[in-house]
């Protein structure tokens, strides 16, 4: 059964459920699985190099005929060769975050893509729509991740968003059931984006550690780090101990920075190594405590 409202309509899609394009865990096979489900899959391109991006688009395009898109990060220093692969795999759906949404807009409008930026607080959603932007993701604090300085939850964030948006809003944050998104409807989101739960599916390219640590999550096991770097949720382990004693004695970004070193999303998430690694993850997970195949998950969702 089709549910149609704006987002079913613009990603011409059968239930407005998006899938979070997340690193290391949004790979072909997690993003075919939602689409040949009625949602939206997102490939995340923040892991991938180009000829990296170009073999899932097409995995992924002969494991599905419905619609899928493409996650980037714009912070990324080859952001625009990532744009550039998008454009040549003649994908139409690109959601965008971190970063200014109005650099490549120009681009891809111009190869008739649909765009979706990610966004914390009403005057980056104001900025993205007044850019060209079809919808935004509001994601509130409760997002695994990177997250919004400002740390709105997600309920205040899609009211505020809806109230004085002209385009679709697309709630991000702590997602996982079929009540919480209820919740966020009826309070003007007309669509929802998911990450952990996809994450801990059975179909995610996560390490099977990674998604243990979700599994066996409980209340208050996900902590905010990095606020001067740029915040982060993940799931408290040794290494997020490390980085909150840091903090605590008001280290700075230069000791901050070096602590956290490079691929330690990777390590984590990709790896297994759950010591040692940054197991990014959101507020509920605490409330996921099977691993699923992306039918059954959508079948408890709609």
């Amino acid at each position: 059964m089709k549910n149609e409202n704006k987002i079913t309509k613009l990603f011409n899609i059968n239930y407005p459920v998006i899938q979070g394009g997340m690193v290391w865990v949004s790979g072909w096979r997690l993003v075919s699985a939602v689409s040949n489900c009625g949602g939206l899959g997102l490939i995340g391109a923040g892991s991938m190099k180009p000829e990296m991006l170009k073999k899932h688009i097409r995995k992924c395009k002969a494991a599905t005929t419905n619609p899928f898109g493409v996650n980037v990060p714009l912070l990324r220093e080859d952001a625009e060769n990532i744009i550039n692969t998008i454009i040549d795999e003649k994908i139409k759906i690109v959601f965008t975050s971190a970063g200014n949404p109005g650099k490549f807009i120009g681009k891809l409008k111009k190869n008739n893509i649909t765009v979706v930026h990610v966004v914390s607080n009403l005057k980056q959603g104001l900025k993205a729509e007044s850019v060209g932007c079809d919808a935004v993701v509001g994601e509130g604090v409760e997002a695994g991740g990177h997250n919004g300085a400002d740390e709105i939850p997600v309920t205040e964030l899609v009211k505020e968003l809806s109230v004085n948006l002209n385009i679709p809003v697309i709630a991000a944050g702590g997602i996982v059931n079929k009540k919480d998104v209820e919740k966020v409807f009826l309070l003007g989101a007309e669509g929802v984006q998911i990450g952990t739960l996809f994450a801990v599916s059975k179909e995610s390219s996560a390490h099977e550690n990674y998604k243990r640590a979700i599994l066996f999550a409980q209340n208050g096991d996900t902590v905010l780090l990095l606020k001067k770097i740029g915040l982060i949720r993940a799931i408290k382990n040794p290494f997020a101990e490390r980085v909150i004693a840091l903090e605590k004695t008001d280290g700075t970004l230069e000791e901050l920075t070096k602590l956290l070193g490079k691929k330690r999303e990777r390590l984590g998430i990709f790896e297994g190594d759950i010591v040692n690694g940054l197991l990014e993850a959101g507020v509920g997970a605490e409330k996921i405590d099977k691993l699923k195949s992306v039918k059954e998950i959508f079948n408890e969702l709609v």
